[in-house]
């Protein structure tokens, strides 16, 4: 039996990825990761506010204005939780590239074009096996179209990949008009990977306090299933590696991934839940339904219940929706 898969461009001991996450800040952690079978490990994230500002302006950057808007404080990290300043993440990336034999992804965070993008290839020369691109940036303007959204993510891709030459995935949000047509632009683009999607943590309001707060809740399995549907229908239309991400808990959800078309799945709410040992049992889950289900391969699997491949396509689409708006009871 085979759990081998590939992601950008490296052949992958199986599919299961822990993702960027406080777990990735001690070596030791990823140590771990790494011994109950982590195929790969992408870092927590490097911010472009980090990068642009030196500790002194960091710190006058968070606390300028918090006189006159209670909220401030709420939307940037207190200085002292910035774990690692940008050197220390380039460090760090040394470390893990000592300590673990699997690919290190390093994760770089950021919403506009600027210099900040300048670290993808000190990453790269420290090195970085690949980098996952995350680029949040929520519309808050009335002058800000869709258009203009989707070309400061690809011009923003387009840079990086002119500094470096490891592979560079790139972590989308599910927010867009249409994102099949985004994802053609992306793949034109030369990205190496996909990944289906970036989490958007919503603040909440304290009532007592009148402050606007962050909110952080675990995924459940249940937030699987919007990367599962586009997972299905974006894997035979483009050709990239596609990453999913968003409601892993089990082996049987990395099973469902795959067979949408996935290449790997990353975990995250699950590992820190309950360790990094319970990458060995999402593991273990898998061998059992493969050797349950005579599978013999991971790659027997994948794809086979993509939008390409079910009986009924529309299942993904239009036709559910209202199946499922009809016969509820």
């Amino acid at each position: 039996m085979s759990l081998k898969t590939s992601y950008l461009g490296f052949e992958l001991k199986n599919p299961v990825v822990p993702s960027a996450s406080p777990l990735s800040r001690q070596v030791d952690t990823v140590k771990k990761l790494e011994d109950a079978g982590a195929a790969a490990i992408v870092m927590y994230s490097l911010f472009e506010e980090q990068i642009r500002h030196d500790a002194e302006e960091l710190d006058h950057f968070m606390e300028h204005g918090t006189d006159s808007f209670a909220e401030a404080l709420s939307y940037f990290p207190e200085s002292h939780e910035f774990i690692r300043g940008p050197e220390g993440y380039l460090e760090h990336i040394q470390a893990l590239k000592s300590a673990v034999d699997i690919p290190v992804v390093a994760s770089l965070n950021g919403s506009t074009l600027g210099g900040w993008t300048d670290y993808a290839l000190k990453m790269q020369e420290v090195g970085a096996d690949a980098l996952e691109l995350n680029i949040y940036n929520p519309p808050t303007k009335p002058s800000e179209t869709s258009r203009t959204i989707e070309d400061n993510i690809v011009n923003i891709l387009k840079h990086i990949k002119s500094q470096v030459t490891i592979p560079v995935a790139l972590k989308l949000g599910h927010y867009f008009t249409s994102l099949p047509s985004l994802a053609d632009r992306l793949e034109k683009e030369s990205v190496d990977a996909l990944v289906l999607f970036n989490r958007f943590y919503q603040p909440d309001i304290d009532l007592e306090k009148l402050e606007v707060v962050p909110s952080v809740h675990l995924s459940t399995p249940d937030n699987l299933r919007m990367p599962l549907r586009w997972m299905a229908v974006l894997s035979n239309m483009v050709n990239v590696s596609l990453g999913a991400t968003t409601g892993v808990h089990s082996g049987t959800d990395v099973i469902k991934l795959m067979m949408a078309g996935a290449d790997v799945a990353f975990v995250c709410s699950s590992l820190l839940k309950f360790g990094p040992g319970h990458v060995k049992t999402i593991l273990d889950e898998i061998v059992t339904w493969m050797e349950e289900h005579e599978y013999e391969s991971i790659a027997q699997m994948q794809g086979s219940m993509s939008n390409k491949n079910v009986a009924d396509p529309e299942a993904f689409m239009r036709s559910n929706y209202m199946k499922v708006l009809t016969e509820y009871k």
